[in-house]
């Protein structure tokens, strides 16, 4: 664990908190990221609590994901671009890793990502290829994302904090800017090849504003909501509540309640499918090959 301690006082936890993502937003491209987090952390948020407990930083201990504090407030949001104000909470640098869940795997004894409803598995058995470590598990459906997060004391983000991580506050098309850049910043199906997703650290200039790796391209994201076409309608007018499951009369879930998935994929071929804004769905107990997670938290 990385520890850090807060003040009493709760506005200079929130100016500590925004001043450890504004060192992760000003680091060199080519840093180290552990490094270049651990000096954020150390350097902001050195502050006392009165009983001098050490709270979490932003490497979780458990499965070692690198967290980045997103600072509370407004941002644009939807392809309307509406403004939204969320809470401040932290969102992982990059999607979970095949070397990470290999950790839940061995730890907890759940089943290895060696079947997909769609697409071919990375793993065989209970192993995947070592040049896959640092690639995004796939051929994982929901609720293995939901179980993995709780086993790391994290949890899966919502949509709208998802949207956040990867416009930053200005509402840009794609996580890097305004245009689609040929491509060149993500993985899709027209510069992978003859492979299919790549290493988390990969296309640096991609990054979100936040510093987030590949909020577009490589694998598609789930996130924790229950998809609802008309979700987006009802945050323009306020209600930020997050859509629920529709109930049968005998309390039972109402059919397979879609999930939301974002960011586009190694197999996509539209630029449209790569926008910050665009949303999709699957069904939650599906496995596909191109679609993976990653971990949020809230603000400590």
């Amino acid at each position: 664990m990385w520890p850090f301690q807060r003040r009493k006082n709760t506005a200079n936890t929130h100016l500590a908190f925004q001043g450890a993502a504004e060192d992760w937003l000003r680091r060199p491209r080519d840093a180290d990221p552990d490094a270049v987090v651990l000096q954020a952390v150390q350097g902001q948020v050195e502050v006392a609590l009165e009983d001098d407990a050490q709270l979490e930083g932003i490497k979780n201990d458990v499965d070692g994901t690198l967290l980045v504090p997103i600072p509370e407030g407004p941002f644009v949001a939807g392809e309307s671009s509406f403004s939204v104000d969320l809470p401040a909470y932290m969102l992982a640098v990059h999607p979970v890793t095949n070397a990470q869940y290999k950790r839940f795997i061995e730890a907890t004894g759940h089943r290895p990502p060696n079947i997909a409803d769609h697409g071919q598995p990375v793993w065989q058995g209970r192993e995947f290829p070592p040049e896959k470590a640092t690639h995004p598990v796939v051929c994982v459906n929901w609720d293995d994302a939901q179980l993995y997060c709780q086993w790391a004391g994290l949890r899966l983000p919502t949509e709208l904090e998802w949207e956040k991580g990867a416009r930053g506050l200005d509402g840009r098309k794609y996580p890097w800017g305004q245009e689609w850049q040929e491509g060149q910043l993500c993985r899709w199906s027209r510069n992978k090849g003859k492979e299919t997703t790549c290493s988390v650290w990969q296309y640096q200039l991609g990054c979100s504003p936040w510093g987030l790796y590949h909020m577009a391209g490589n694998v598609l994201e789930w996130c924790v909501d229950v998809y609802d076409p008309a979700a987006y309608e009802r945050y323009q007018e306020g209600d930020v509540t997050p859509p629920v499951a529709l109930m049968t009369a005998r309390g039972g879930s109402r059919g397979v309640q879609s999930r939301v998935v974002r960011g586009g994929s190694w197999r996509m071929a539209h630029p449209q499918y790569f926008q910050c804004a665009h949303r999709l769905f699957n069904e939650p107990m599906v496995r596909y090959d191109n679609v993976g997670f990653r971990c949020a938290r809230s603000e400590v």
